[in-house]
């Protein structure tokens, strides 16, 4: 068996001679899917080991306690301190003003105290160590410098309090842990905070306390005890391991389907493996029935040529490896600053095995049939050039086949997050990759059975949709993946682009407006009517506090948080109402009477209940101001997210919470050229408000599903290209035919343009049937990436998918026409001679 392998290596190495004519197709399909799933999978590695890695930094310690609206009690400081060395910042939205009031500017005002940071370096501009901050020292971002217009040693204020900037901030090292900002960041110490007065009973501000404990410590097992022994103060608790969960999820489960993309760009690949083979098995019919004739069985046959095939193979995917290795390095560089944390470059093996125990499994999958079919064929055949022999093959192939396919799902769902998520992808792609298939049968006996045209052109047009050696399979299945994946990222890319331009309704209130005093909550009003008569405003109560329980469930012991139950996830806002929200409906239960004074009651959101599997008449409690308030859930709501007013997924009685310390929130909905004279004067009349800028918010998300639909854009592209390089291979597998039609065709008196206008008839009903089924295909597979992975709402351009529909397929048939060149170039005496 040995000497049989070396024989069949040494034939199969001379054959190739290092020259690969023939099998260029499989090395360019090849090495575009493994570079481009060992790259993705390589960037996400980086990313969330450098998340694991810098997880103290990024936390600010081996420990988080955090906790909304109040400081730790003196006992729980006590405890705090006995387990570690602790480190206390503060954090809430404030409006920063120039002395002479000249401008205001919304500020994430974050005050430290001298232990910070326990791990990590707070560094400014000029790359120094930030010194100590006195109690009226401030550090800003270079953001806030441009907003005001600031210099070192100006004056800034907030609240009450002036401050005087001592210094830019460079790096803030827990930064990626506190999450979306929404405006520059200002650092000053706890005092300076406080004495700015805007940390009142109500004030919607979060209080962090961080530890640093010894080697011998878990932080997860202390943050369960402290849990447990405080299980009513609605601590939120966070550990190394876990620094930035919503970070860390986001690029988790964007990973994964980036490679799952990644993965459907290489079957398309390897499609065009199957053909490149089959192209390059048609071209050595004279050496494999010489091999036959001088001895070889059909064994030794496959062994030759399945050598050829690996080593071509193994040259593309190490080639696609090296690629991948190193394409982070490129990403960092080009994109470090989009990216939520910027990663340092390292080679990661396990991507890299995995893409190519990718790639060499597709290539063994496609490349099996035509092998078989190679082997299969007498000597005879071969020397006549037999073609239905060619369709032939045997039993064992398909186990082979079966087999590998089967490799390829336990690894997708192996490796995969959601092994669910993993496998609905590959049957997707699976099922799209049949329907073709199917619709190619199906066209050719259409076209078979359909009568014949009077016209020649048209007639032969239609004859080549079926004739003896005619590639139509082969092309619906190209020309429709192509197409599918031109429909499909025009979907995504113009929903995700509305998501944001659709969703700001146009009567969209202008301003935000935090911690308004209750108790000057009409004043409030009667200032920004005087400002500008015409604006609408409205005012409700927020309070924050963390769900402890739900339906009998203590949060506190759930080994995980149900899918989707966001609510679950640290503190929400809470409210109150009489009357129901505008911008709600009720969709189960009944909503309380105005007057209600009975046992606490509550409404909820009914998507989130939903996921926590909430109906009316459970219970609810919820942990506020360190009292846990036990509810009945009294109604579930319908909420219209999309008005941008004050949503919120609990809203109570007010006899349940009025009595609560609290502020008041408001929208204003005004002029825009009223903005400028409502941030100059209310800001001055109450200083502990914050006014938050919708179209700012808006400005924001919409930069975040930008870079997602670059992120798709750009792995999804590598299968667009994986999908023409098929449709070169479908062209070049039945160039051989082609040749022979055009020859004949040339003797019978056919001209160039005839013969090429027959074949631009034919792709173009290939296209003309394809766009509508790729239509269908693109938005369904769209509707779901939207929808399903993203929770959007699903809202494409229907003009921009139409028409880059329509320039997808003039792509795709300017690409076949081009391919009919060789062919229409044919010598006839000499192709006579080489037939």
């Amino acid at each position: 068996m040995s000497a049989s392998l070396s024989k069949a290596w040494t034939i199969a190495r001379r054959d190739l001679r290092g020259r690969f004519v023939g099998l260029r197709l499989l090395i360019v399909c090849l090495f575009l899917g493994v570079a481009t799933l060992a790259a993705i999978g390589s960037l996400t590695s980086a990313i969330t080991d450098e998340l694991a890695n810098r997880g103290q930094a990024i936390l600010g310690g081996d420990l988080e306690i955090s906790v909304a609206q109040r400081e730790a009690s003196a006992a729980e400081l006590d405890t705090l301190k006995e387990t570690g060395e602790l480190s206390e910042t503060l954090r809430m939205q404030a409006m920063a003003r120039l002395p002479d009031g000249s401008d205001t500017q919304l500020v994430e005002l974050k005050g430290v105290d001298a232990p910070y940071p326990l791990y990590g370096d707070f560094i400014l501009e000029d790359g120094a160590n930030a010194p100590p901050l006195g109690p009226t020292d401030i550090y800003v971002t270079p953001a806030l410098i441009q907003r005001l217009s600031l210099s070192l040693g100006d004056k800034i204020e907030f609240g009450e309090a002036a401050f005087t900037v001592k210094g830019v901030i460079g790096d803030e090292p827990d930064r990626l842990s506190e999450g979306l900002s929404l405006g520059p960041v200002a650092i000053t110490s706890l005092e300076g905070l406080r004495a700015t007065n805007l940390i009142q009973p109500g004030s919607l501000f979060q209080s962090k306390y961080r530890l640093k404990l010894p080697a011998t410590v878990d932080p997860a097992e202390l943050g369960d005890e402290l849990e447990k022994q405080y299980k009513n103060a609605a601590w939120e608790v966070k550990t190394r391991d876990n620094g930035a969960p919503s970070t860390r999820r986001f690029i988790e489960r964007m990973g994964q389907f980036l490679t799952l993309v990644g993965l459907a760009s290489l079957v398309i690949a390897g499609i065009g493996v199957g053909n490149g083979v089959a192209s390059y098995l048609r071209g050595k019919q004279s050496a494999i029935a010489t091999l036959k004739i001088l001895g070889a069985d059909s064994a030794m046959v496959f062994r030759i040529y399945m050598f050829q095939i690996l080593a071509v193979a193994l040259v593309a995917i190490i080639a696609g490896l090296l690629v991948g290795a190193i394409a982070p390095l490129a990403i960092i560089q080009v994109a470090g600053d989009v990216l939520p944390i910027r990663p340092e470059f390292a080679l990661y093996p396990l991507p890299l095995i995995v893409s190519a125990a990718y790639g060499l499994l597709i290539a063994v999958i496609f490349a099996l049939p035509p092998l078989s079919r190679a082997k299969l064929i007498p000597a005879a055949g071969l020397f006549r050039g037999e073609s239905r022999s060619w369709r032939e093959i045997d039993k064992p192939t398909w186990v082979a086949v079966m087999l590998a396919v089967a490799a390829i799902v336990a690894l997708a769902v192996g490796t995969g997050r959601e092994p669910i998520f993993s496998l609905a992808f590959i049957g997707a792609a699976l099922g799209i990759l049949l329907l073709l298939s199917l619709l190619g049968i199906l066209i050719r006996w259409l076209a078979s059975k359909s009568p014949r045209p009077k016209q020649p052109l048209l007639r032969l047009a239609l004859t080549n949709l079926h004739r003896p050696g005619a590639q139509t399979g082969q092309l619906v299945v190209a020309l429709g993946l192509g197409l599918t994946l031109f429909a499909t990222l025009a979907a995504i890319q113009t929903s995700l682009t509305n998501e944001i331009r659709f969703s700001v309704p146009q009567q969209a209130p202008n301003f935000f407006v935090l911690d308004i005093p209750v108790e000057r909550a009409d004043e409030f009003k009667n200032q920004v009517t005087a400002d500008a008569p015409e604006a609408e405003i409205n005012i409700v109560p927020t309070l924050r506090g963390i769900i402890t329980e739900y339906g009998g469930q203590v949060v506190a012991e759930l080994d995980e948080i149900p899918e989707g139950a966001w609510v679950l996830r640290g503190d929400r806002g809470l409210t109150y109402s009489g009357e129901l929200p505008e911008g709600s409906e009720i969709a189960a239960g009944e909503w309380w009477p105005a007057d209600y004074d009975g046992a606490p009651l509550v409404s909820v959101d009914e998507e989130q209940a939903t996921a926590l599997g909430l109906k009316v008449g459970d219970s609810l409690t919820v942990s506020l101001l360190g009292v846990e308030i036990k509810s009945t859930v009294a109604s579930l709501r319908r909420i219209n997210w999309q008005n941008f007013g004050f949503n919120y997924v609990l809203v109570f009685p007010p006899n349940v919470l009025a009595n609560t310390p609290h502020n008041v929130a408001a929208t204003i909905q005004l002029d825009e050229t009223r903005e400028d004279g409502l941030l100059g004067s209310l800001p001055r009349e109450f200083p502990s408000i914050s006014m938050v800028k919708v179209k700012e918010i808006a400005s924001q998300i919409g930069t975040i599903l930008d870079q997602m639909a670059t992120a798709i854009a750009s792995a999804a592209s590598i299968a667009i290209f994986s999908g023409i390089a098929v449709l070169i291979g479908a062209i070049a597998a039945s160039r051989q035919s082609r040749v022979y039609d055009s020859v004949i065709l040339k003797l019978l008196g056919a001209t160039r343009s005839q013969i090429l206008s027959a074949q631009a008839i034919e792709y173009a009903v290939l296209a003309l049937l394809l766009s509508a089924v790729a239509l269908g295909l693109g938005l369904l597979a769209g509707w779901f990436v939207i929808t399903q992975i993203f929770e959007f709402t699903w809202q494409p351009d229907w003009g921009v998918v139409m028409v880059t529909l329509g320039l997808g397929a003039v792509m795709t048939l300017g690409i076949g026409l081009l391919g009919s060149i060789p062919v229409l170039s044919a010598k006839p005496a000499r192709a006579l001679r080489e037939l």
